[in-house]
């Protein structure tokens, strides 16, 4: 279980997923697959789903769980708990999120694909700290806090755009009902600490299904039922449950979104028929994110000298950062999936513009972490030295 809650694991289970999906879908046993994936299952006449939802609207619910555990936490009792922690990762992730949108833009304005614009605006936390921890070995802690503050303040915006951009037809009795199993499952994870704990674990489980059925017919995409959830929950209890599926989501349900997210056939059309969307995301991510995250970081360098305060991250620092910002992967795809549900050729080449981009990033975030962790070490060997 150790190696299913390192933080490389997640990066490197991921990109696999990935690939095998694309390989997959490219290969003579593509058609069979994709058919799959569009099997309903369920109860008959009350309760069906594709294959493909279950996994986007149901496994991936709980992954948003686990991220507002964590964002929760953060809020609460770690980085982000203060105006004055949060200040400059909010600065320099308001660039990460304004400059790919821009530059998005700038190739899509006026096309059918100019509602992708949200796509490129995430950052994919376990990839991010994922390269992290495999090439920035040395790094100083404060870079690790800045990335993961910047990543959980993404994933704020990612999450606020599911729930006001792609929710259609509200049915606020269903959305009622949903609120009201929140706050019983928040007031019942209180008491996790009795001896009742067994049966209330039971209610806890059985209420989430209950929340998650009622927000998906509400009309609110299903996993911001994760999100509510993992909010409400007690922060002791939460922690636990974090602690114990964390590697059933890390082994388990992230690879299946990738790997069926991942599931696009590569048009054979020339570089200049491509959708705006696929040319958008692939520059979006890291060129807007480098660019976004680097300028309003340096913003927040200023802001922090004049409030007295010195800085806690280097610029060229920063730089890095903004480079694994461009990483956008597991939400970037889902916003993929949401902004072309009715127009799946442009979705598939946004899909391909995520893998492409976030890939790129990598790439670039890998050589500029190695580079800034080798002169860490160097410095640090020089103070040892006698």
């Amino acid at each position: 279980m150790k190696l299913l809650r390192s933080a490389r694991f997640p990066a490197i289970v991921l990109l696999t997923a990935a690939v095998l999906g694309l390989l997959v879908a490219n290969s003579p046993w593509g058609p069979a697959v994709d058919e799959l994936k569009h099997v309903y299952i369920g109860i008959p006449g009350v309760f069906t789903l594709s294959i493909g939802h279950w996994i986007q609207d149901g496994l991936l619910a709980i992954f948003f769980f686990v991220v507002a555990i964590e964002l929760q936490f953060e809020l609460t009792s770690g980085q982000l708990n203060s105006a004055k922690k949060a200040l400059q990762p909010a600065i320099a992730a308001a660039g990460g999120v304004l400059i790919p949108i821009a530059i998005y833009l700038l190739f899509a304005f006026g096309s059918d694909a100019a509602d992708g614009w949200p796509i490129p605006t995430a950052t994919d936390i376990a990839f991010a700290l994922g390269v992290l921890a495999v090439f920035g070995r040395g790094l100083p802690s404060g870079v690790r806090v800045f990335l993961l503050a910047l990543a959980i303040l993404d994933d704020i915006v990612g999450i606020v755009f599911i729930a006001v951009l792609f929710t259609t037809d509200v049915n606020f009795a269903m959305l009622g009902g949903a609120a009201l199993g929140v706050i019983a499952f928040g007031i019942l994870s209180r008491r996790l600490d009795t001896r009742a704990r067994i049966p209330i674990t039971v209610a806890l489980i059985v209420i989430g299904i209950l929340v998650w059925a009622l927000t998906y017919l509400s009309g609110v995409h299903a996993t911001i039922a994760g999100v509510a959830l993992g909010l409400a929950m007690s922060q002791q209890p939460a922690l636990h449950t974090r602690h114990a599926i964390e590697p059933w989501v890390n082994a388990v349900v992230l690879p299946l979104f990738a790997f069926s997210a991942a599931l696009v056939v590569i048009p054979q059309v020339n570089a200049g028929e491509l959708s705006p969307a696929f040319w958008g995301v692939l520059v979006a991510l890291p060129v807007g994110k480098i660019i976004g995250i680097s300028i309003f970081g340096w913003l927040s360098l200023r802001v922090g000298r004049r409030e007295g305060d010195a800085p806690s991250i280097a610029f060229v620092d920063i730089v890095a950062a903004g480079a694994l910002g461009g990483i956008g992967f597991t939400v970037s795809l889902l916003l993929s999936e949401l902004a072309f549900v009715d127009q799946p050729e442009i979705r598939d080449q946004a899909t391909l513009g995520v893998l492409g981009g976030s890939v790129i990033s990598l790439v670039i975030a890998a050589v500029l972490v190695t580079l800034r962790a080798r002169g860490y070490r160097r410095a640090q060997a020089a103070v040892e030295a006698p």
